[in-house]
């Protein structure tokens, strides 16, 4: 199983985070190794990926918080594991949940807050990013834990780049002219700059965000892609877990 890490994050000894691919347990076309149960895929083969994918940071399935992402702006602290029912982000300070972000193009961003130990995971699309829900999250880890965002570390995941997120007008009407772009009589919106700068307007440092350069739409042999491979395509699950202070 081929699973993406951070640099970044990974020099922490306190959180482990990772990003399913494509590639694992020799799972073959069209969805290969899959983590969502909504796009036609076995549901006992996506169990199996997923207790694959969670041995993969000593978790077990009743230690994963689960959402079910609609593109809004909520943001959920979760307590314990289990489903939070319909959120787009999920924050704790609880030790040993995994916190899950699904996506297949989607923004994906994990946050880790050094001094109060505090993680978050965020599910940003267009209408995510639109609705503002990185720069909600922060607030609200700001307002419920205290946080300081210059002591946070970022990983902006891989998702699809500016290049080739097409759009319409009337999506483009949405976002400051500073994000969209026309080439060949197309419009395009880069929705990661857009996610980089909310992270840093809320005072993260610049140094401490990490963005990939990794394009999930160009990836075809490691990410899923729904702008790519539309109903054919499986979704990834990005996992990030705070350890505590006992490893």
């Amino acid at each position: 199983m081929v699973v993406l890490e951070s640099h970044f994050l990974s020099k922490f000894k306190d959180i482990k985070f990772g990003l399913s691919t494509k590639l694992g347990l020799e799972r073959k076309a069209p969805h290969y190794f899959n983590t969502s149960k909504s796009v036609g895929d076995d549901e006992q083969i996506v169990e199996e990926n997923r207790n694959a994918f969670y041995a993969y940071f000593n978790l077990s399935n009743e230690q994963i918080a689960l959402q079910k992402q609609e593109h809004t702006d909520i943001v959920t602290i979760v307590n314990e594991p289990g489903f939070v029912g319909e959120s787009d982000a999920m924050i704790t300070n609880i030790p040993n949940i995994g916190i899950i972000v699904s996506t297949a193009d989607c923004g994906n961003i994990y946050i880790y807050d050094q001094s109060k130990k505090v993680i978050a995971g965020i599910h940003s699309g267009w209408r995510g990013t639109q609705k503002r829900i990185v720069e909600k999250t922060i607030i609200k880890m700001k307002e419920h834990f205290g946080s300081n965002p210059s002591d946070f570390v970022v990983y902006i995941g891989p998702a699809i780049s500016k290049k080739h997120f097409e759009v319409k007008e009337d999506v483009a009407e949405l976002f400051d002219e500073q994000y969209v772009f026309y080439r060949d009589g197309k419009i395009y919106v880069d929705l990661i700059k857009m996610n980089y700068d909310m992270i840093v307007g809320q005072g993260v440092q610049k140094k401490n965000v990490q963005k990939s350069n990794l394009c999930s739409y160009n990836e075809d042999k490691l990410f899923h892609s729904y702008r790519r491979d539309g109903k054919f395509s499986g979704r990834a699950f990005g996992l990030i877990v705070l350890r505590g202070f006992n490893g």
